[in-house]
């Protein structure tokens, strides 16, 4: 851990009451782990880019709106963290949201609509096979997620944290997470937060590589994709 990141973490544990001594992964498990997201992430870009491309073109002929949604999360120790994501809603979601918080589908802090108008055509397809979250790969690549972590929360949603709850925001968030491939979308967000606090304690590059493969077949399934 460099200086800064040993600022960060005392602070974060002054601040959320987490025990100072769980913030610490050995060596040989930061290293591996952001060689791994490098890799990852560098030959996903790759291999991807035409996929990139493709789904722009898409977005942009559909309204002729913004192709990427720009969204601030809370990152690793509680700091703002400028979330991208392909766009898949209309351009007034955020408006429209107030409208349909009574519609949600989701049991908790979380926001999710099984059928969310906002949702556009290509929105619906991109949301079903996660493409639009390939955006995110530039982020791990810049260091600001992982490859494998908690995804990363709504300010909003952050506050309704119990303190056991907070351990999750001491790593990086991730691109895929354990919710992954226990469900998704149809747990409950008391239930992702107790898969997030699972992973946090468990962490290690066995979970990680197990998350990983697992993950493949249900992204490709789309389950609980909406």
């Amino acid at each position: 851990m460099d200086l800064l990141d040993a600022e960060h973490a005392s602070s974060f544990s002054k601040t959320f009451g987490v025990p100072a001594g769980a913030l610490t992964d050995s060596a040989m498990y930061r290293v591996t782990k952001r060689c791994a997201d490098i890799v990852i992430a560098t030959l996903s870009l790759l291999i991807l880019w035409p996929v990139f491309l493709v789904i722009m073109a898409f977005i942009y002929a559909e309204d002729r709106g913004p192709m990427l949604y720009r969204q601030i999360r809370v990152g690793r120790y509680g700091k703002d963290l400028p979330f991208y994501k392909f766009r898949s809603m209309r351009i007034d979601a955020d408006k429209l949201k107030a409208e349909l918080l009574h519609k949600s589908d989701a049991h908790g802090a979380a926001f999710k609509m099984k059928n969310d108008p906002r949702v556009t055509k290509v929105g619906r397809i991109i949301r079903k096979l996660s493409l639009d979250e390939l955006p995110q790969l530039l982020m791990v690549l810049g260091g600001q997620m992982s490859v494998i972590g908690p995804r990363p929360h709504l300010p909003s949603e952050v506050e309704t944290y119990r303190p056991d709850q907070r351990i999750r925001l001491e790593v990086k968030p991730g691109l895929i997470c354990l919710r992954e491939v226990r469900g998704r979308s149809h747990l409950s967000f008391e239930e992702w937060l107790k898969t997030d606090v699972e992973y946090v304690q468990n962490r290690s590059l066995w979970l990680d590589l197990k998350i990983f493969c697992l993950a493949i077949p249900a992204v490709l399934k789309g389950v609980g994709a909406y």
